[in-house]
């Protein structure tokens, strides 16, 4: 299927707006690198700095931020803290390198889903989505077979299978989450290459019919447990405005 043509004055748009949003943020991989094995055992460990540079990151993010993306940055941080001890501590299914939750992870997790849901949510960008997400798929699609063919990660080709799945059922939150695929993507490539964190050769070191590399390609499928909870939570607390922009939604459709 051949990707949709963007003009170049609007392509120049978008990737001005990626790298504002989301650009930044991989920044943060290689800051990973002083929470990694090498720098922890040749100089010093240095956990509470990345902490304090995140929350120092985190409140820059959050202070321009518009107000529904500030309370979802919120539930973020908050469910965060709670995913993380479920899958990492209580599952098992990775582990840190001092075997806790360094403070930075939760955090990052919130300046994640702020970022791409405005890069998401430029108009710009919604513009042309159809074309990103064709991209970004085909690249997703290309990444996870590589990992299942030369490291042998069953585990992250079938979560990613799983993503194409459940994005299939929901068209509208294709580029939030094919853009949320490859930002996590990148973000473990680099901090299991540092040793910050690492995973099993197996799904949770349990399920040996489902060998995964460290890291597994498809990790982003557990950020729709965070993305549909935030928004969950968000609708619940703006009951009668989120009924009046779907009375919207639907008289437009009509």
């Amino acid at each position: 299927m051949k990707i949709k043509h963007i003009p170049k004055s609007d392509l120049q748009q978008i990737t001005s707006i990626f790298n504002r949003e989301i650009g930044r943020f991989v920044f943060f991989v290689f800051v990973l690198f002083f929470d990694g094995i090498w720098f922890a055992e040749n100089v010093t460990n240095s956990q509470v700095l990345i902490n304090i540079l995140m929350i120092a990151g985190f409140l820059k993010m959050y202070l321009r931020s518009t107000p529904r993306v500030k309370e979802l940055m919120i539930y973020a941080v908050i469910l965060g803290f709670g995913g993380e001890y479920l899958f990492s501590r209580a599952l098992n299914m990775y582990t840190y390198r001092l075997e806790n939750v360094p403070f930075y992870v939760p955090l990052g997790h919130a300046a994640l889903y702020g970022r791409i849901f405005m890069f998401s949510k430029a108009s710009i960008v919604q513009k042309h989505h159809k074309a990103i997400e064709q991209l970004f798929g085909y690249f997703i699609a290309l990444f996870a077979t590589i990992y299942l063919l030369f490291f042998g990660d069953v585990f992250g080709f079938v979560m990613t299978g799983f993503v194409f799945l459940l994005l299939w059922k929901r068209p509208k939150d294709r580029l939030f989450f094919l853009s949320m695929y490859l930002l996590v993507a990148i973000l473990e490539i680099g901090g299991t290459a540092f040793g910050a964190w690492s995973w099993p050769s197996t799904a949770f070191g349990v399920f040996d019919f489902l060998p995964s590399n460290n890291p597994p390609s498809g990790i982003s499928l557990f950020y729709f447990l965070l993305d549909v909870s935030c928004f969950f939570i968000y609708t619940q607390r703006h009951k009668i405005a989120w009924k009046r922009l779907k009375r919207i939604k639907k008289v437009s459709r009509s």
